[in-house]
């Protein structure tokens, strides 16, 4: 039981982070295409944006905590 719990908790791991690069990518491709109105403000966005998600990305500890809110799932080596 506990490798089929490790198992789904490194899933919905890759899941969330996946999450979180797509919604980094969005973001920066809204800035850049719409709100961008010359070419060094794409630059611009399209290197501060990438660079703020990663700045600012959640902690583990965070992360596993929304894991087991929407999930249910826990991470056992953490819990010990």
């Amino acid at each position: 039981m506990v490798e089929n719990q490790d198992q789904k908790h490194a899933y919905y791991t890759k899941v969330a982070w996946s999450i979180y690069a797509l919604i980094s990518i969005v973001l920066m491709l809204i800035l850049v295409l719409v709100v961008a109105s010359d070419n060094e403000e794409m630059f611009f966005y399209g290197i501060m944006t990438p660079s703020a998600f990663y700045v600012f990305r959640p902690t583990n500890r965070y992360i596993n905590k929304l894991i087991y809110k929407f999930t249910g799932v826990t991470n056992e080596k953490e819990q010990e």
